[in-house]
């Protein structure tokens, strides 16, 4: 019989969560669905997100997986192609590419297919990761707007502080001065910007985290933007120990206890995903009553405190992250980011998927 660990997917929430993102704007939806779409399943996310207009990701084996599974969206390659060699599949898979840099144009020549090439231009405005500098959007877009391969373009750009009190107004301002004289469609905005600047909207919004129903925001739940959990990971208890005061847990005895108490072992561990740094404290639902990790996460196991829990024993149903328990709240007592922790799940927990109506 199996540990008794699996990450449940909830695809109706998948699909809940992007009517929250098409409710929040009238832009069309490049759904991202990169990092095998943030930990949830490539394919199974994009069934349940195939109302989207477009699919982003990175790697174009992906890109050809979904072209094979029968997608006829637009699919973009975030960072484009890496060498002359990766062209004659773009255009097999009628992949569009974001063109980021000079020697990405310069490869361009060796492109098999003329005039058929969707090229999305991305401009640095700020963020200083890929784009073209602003001294140099100029040059490079006239270039691809006479070169024979390239059929279409869209303007981009990436914001570095959408989820944050800084917000985007500088790097909006650059962007929307550098692209004023060109008449083409534009792309901006992430999840934080779709949901709080709709000035960012445009012709394409790629909305990522608030798909799998986690807030891209620290101060703002994912309860109050109306978003559903897509992922919970669930384990059980698969022993207790009842501790005297003085007596430690787990490896390096970091946690000591002050007083007699029970303590729940849990078959989840940093092998599984879970972050290890994840300290004493932490948010974890025994059953559907909140109560904290404690002492140091294993590779295969964690300690939880049942002290206020005494009903519960070996079998005991446990919550790590999902419902009930936002994977925001884990991500922040952690130090971490909730898309970390839904990357990191690993290949050795299970998955079940269902559909729960809502």
């Amino acid at each position: 019989m199996p540990r008794p660990i699996q990450a449940r997917i909830d695809l109706s929430a998948l699909e809940w969560n992007l009517q929250v993102a098409r409710r929040a704007s009238s832009a069309r939806i490049m759904a991202v669905i990169k990092a095998d779409a943030y930990g949830h399943g490539l394919l199974r996310a994009a069934e349940a997100l195939n109302e989207a207009e477009g699919f982003a990701l990175l790697d174009i084996r992906d890109a050809i997986c979904l072209r094979d599974a029968g997608f006829g969206q637009t699919i973009l390659l975030l960072e484009g192609f890496f060498t002359p060699d990766d062209l004659s599949l773009v255009a097999e898979y009628d992949l569009a590419c974001v063109i980021h840099n000079q020697q990405q144009i310069d490869m361009l020549e060796a492109y098999p297919s003329r005039g058929s090439l969707e090229v999305w231009f991305k401009v640095g405005s700020g963020m200083n990761r890929l784009g073209f500098a602003p001294d140099k959007v100029h040059a490079a877009l006239e270039r691809l707007k006479v070169h024979p391969a390239v059929s279409g373009i869209t303007l981009m750009t990436h914001f570095a502080q959408a989820d944050e009190a800084t917000g985007v107004a500088a790097q909006l301002d650059v962007f929307n001065t550098l692209v004023a004289p060109y008449r083409m469609a534009r792309s901006l905005a992430n999840s934080a910007a779709l949901l709080r600047f709709p000035a960012t909207h445009a012709d394409w919004v790629r909305p990522g985290i608030m798909l799998y129903g986690a807030s891209p925001f620290a101060e703002v739940s994912a309860q109050h933007l109306g978003l559903q959990p897509v992922m919970t990971l669930q384990s059980r208890i698969i022993a207790v120990q009842d501790l005297s005061a003085g007596e430690t847990i787990g490896y390096g005895g970091l946690f000591r206890a002050e007083a007699p108490m029970r303590v729940g072992v849990v078959a989840c561990g940093y092998a599984d995903g879970y972050p290890r740094h994840a300290p004493t404290g932490t948010p974890v639902l025994v059953g559907d009553q909140r109560t904290r990790i404690v002492g140091r996460i294993s590779m295969d196991m964690l300690s939880v405190d049942l002290s206020a829990l005494p009903t519960t024993d070996v079998g005991s149903r446990v919550t790590l992250w999902g419902e009930g328990l936002p994977v925001e709240q884990v991500a922040h007592a952690a130090g971490t980011i909730s898309y970390e922790l839904l990357c990191a799940l690993t290949a050795r927990v299970p998955i079940v998927t269902f559909d729960q109506a809502r």
